[in-house]
């Protein structure tokens, strides 16, 4: 088996500012468990962020009508790490990926990491990104493991919800 990667989906204000529509319930006590994650991969952290998408053909047309405070350029506080992660990235102790998609398993993620990876999930929201991420890697052959206490979802329920759907998916995807 391949030493395992973190990742850590998604630190942004956007889901961290409690102003934010799209703030994620219980972001701050994923804190703590997210930093006790980094300290225990240190030299396999990948931190990713999420830009929006440029092109608004298709279904991100309609996504960012429905979401228009979210139809901002990249460099829009909304879209900046949090202290701790941007802290991790800023001293080399991990590597930042920023996606235009809700998943963030793709060819920057592969390039860090090589072919069928072991990853270790956390960040927000479980129910979107975190969830995207999993389900496209275990697709793709990676073992995936969801820490399910340094997660956070839109709601409590839905944070429950795609841990329990994630959980459907073992032994590829195994929340812990």
């Amino acid at each position: 088996m391949t030493t395992p990667w973190l990742v850590l989906i998604d630190l942004q204000r956007v889901f961290s500012d409690p102003a934010s529509t799209w703030c994620a319930t219980g972001f701050e006590g994923i804190v703590p468990p997210v930093e006790r994650l980094a300290a225990e991969y240190a030299g396999r952290v990948i931190v990713t962020r999420w830009l929006p998408a440029q092109d608004r053909a298709g279904s991100w047309g309609a996504y960012f009508e429905h979401w228009p405070f979210a139809d901002q350029p990249d460099d829009n506080p909304l879209f900046d790490l949090v202290t701790p992660a941007r802290e991790l990235v800023r001293s080399g102790a991990a590597v930042l990926v920023d996606e235009r998609t809700f998943g963030k398993f793709g060819s920057q993620l592969l390039t860090l990491t090589g072919p069928n990876p072991h990853l270790v999930l956390a960040g927000v929201a479980t129910d979107c990104c975190v969830l995207s991420t999993a389900l496209a890697a275990a697709d793709s052959g990676a073992l995936v493991e969801v820490a399910a206490e340094a997660c956070a979802g839109s709601t409590v329920e839905n944070h429950r919800k795609a841990l329990d759907l994630m959980a459907l998916y073992g032994p590829q995807i195994v929340v812990r």
